[in-house]
């Protein structure tokens, strides 16, 4: 299978899985307990039907769209993943280069594995940082003064990840970053060689968002104690809404689900919230950020710009979610099996798929501009 064999998310799925050893494989692919939530991420889009208006002519279609202040030229964006050169040499910077061919915005990790001053240099678009809210606050500080020093237009905290989610997956394999594989998992890494001649030829593995605050590489920390002791369970409002005066620009929560959440976040000055479940990563049984959308839209859609993510794999997902109020949409695995199957050529087929079917999805509905598209165009079983 080659890359020009991949037409879908599935596909790359497929080729990603040929190519990358099993822990890191099941590292991207696997989510908490039972991965119910990873799984209705995406059938809730199922439950919702398109209903089209034909003769209306739509020879041009505009899909630009405007979030938290930044145009974009495409209504989907590249949502912050942690440890992308694990999946692909390249990393970020693939990533990051095929946002800016499409226009649209990249989110940069603090887990990332490429230093955000860096990619900020070598690819124009718009560029998140998304961060995790330590006990330490000095280092909250530190790192949000570092994105502004950057150049980065907008901060992203994650909110829905005080503690690890339980990742069955990763507790069979053994994976962990340091690698502490089981006899298992070092057999997946023997049958993958390819990866592992890649992994010790180019350049080393690290965390530079993090290096300079935590020890990370020297096999005192791992991902798993990094969210168990470095993180804070106590972070609350008046420490985000601090936060969000100190950065000044456009501040956005991700993994908001309630009304009454996405509220509190609007009254104390957030241009945005992300509707997300971490990929069904953190709280298996969680409800799908397609099924809140429209209850969060309805509340607070006139004053923050609202987003969602999770389970998006198709043009047609895209086009439910701003049906129903979304101002844009995020993608994360849809992106990451194309980077490990490929690297940056695999992210921009992706790239290049998503923007194809949510053009023909949009001439189909009878719409030339993503404004049009409204709750009249969708019914639900």
């Amino acid at each position: 299978m080659r890359l020009s064999d991949c037409h879908n998310h599935h596909d790359f799925r497929r080729l990603a899985e040929r190519r990358l050893p099993g822990p890191i494989f099941n590292y991207i692919d696997g989510a908490a307990d039972d991965e119910s939530t990873y799984r209705r991420n995406t059938a809730a889009f199922e439950a919702c039907d398109l209903v089209p208006s034909v003769l209306r002519g739509a020879p041009e279609v505009d899909l630009s769209v405007t979030v938290m202040g930044q145009k974009l030229a495409a209504p989907f964006y590249c949502s912050p993943t942690a440890l992308q050169r694990l999946f692909h040499h390249r990393g970020e910077h693939a990533v990051a280069a095929a946002a800016a061919r499409h226009g649209t915005l990249f989110g940069v990790s603090s887990l990332g594995t490429v230093g955000l001053e860096e990619l900020r240099r070598r690819h124009a678009t718009p560029q998140v940082y998304q961060f995790y809210f330590h006990k330490d606050r000095g280092l909250n500080r530190a790192m949000m003064q570092r994105a502004k020093q950057a150049g980065v237009e907008v901060m992203m905290l994650t909110v829905d990840s005080i503690t690890g989610g339980n990742r069955e997956r990763d507790k069979r394999t053994g994976f962990s970053i340091p690698f502490r594989l089981t006899l298992a998992g070092l057999l997946q890494f023997a049958l993958k060689p390819a990866w592992g001649i890649n992994y010790v030829t180019h350049e080393r593995f690290r965390l530079p968002q993090l290096d300079a605050h935590i020890d990370m590489g020297s096999g005192t920390m791992s991902i798993g104690r990094y969210f168990t002791e470095m993180l804070d369970p106590t972070m609350n409002w008046d420490d985000v809404a601090e936060m969000v005066r100190e950065w000044g620009g456009p501040f956005c929560l991700k993994g908001v689900m309630s009304v009454a959440d996405a509220r509190r976040a609007a009254d104390i000055g957030c241009a945005g919230v992300v509707l997300s479940n971490h990929g069904g990563r953190q709280l298996d049984g969680s409800r799908s950020a397609f099924d809140q959308l429209a209850e969060v839209v309805d509340a607070v859609g006139d004053r923050i710009d609202v987003m969602m993510d999770g389970g998006v794999q198709r043009g047609s997902h895209v086009l439910k979610a701003l049906s129903l109020g979304a101002k844009a949409v995020g993608l994360g695995r849809y992106y990451l099996y194309p980077l490990a199957a490929a690297g940056q050529p695999g992210v921009d087929r992706a790239l290049d798929l998503m923007r194809d079917e949510v053009l023909r999805g949009m001439k189909l509905m009878g719409c030339r501009s993503v404004g049009e598209l409204n709750r009249s165009n969708l019914r639900f079983r």
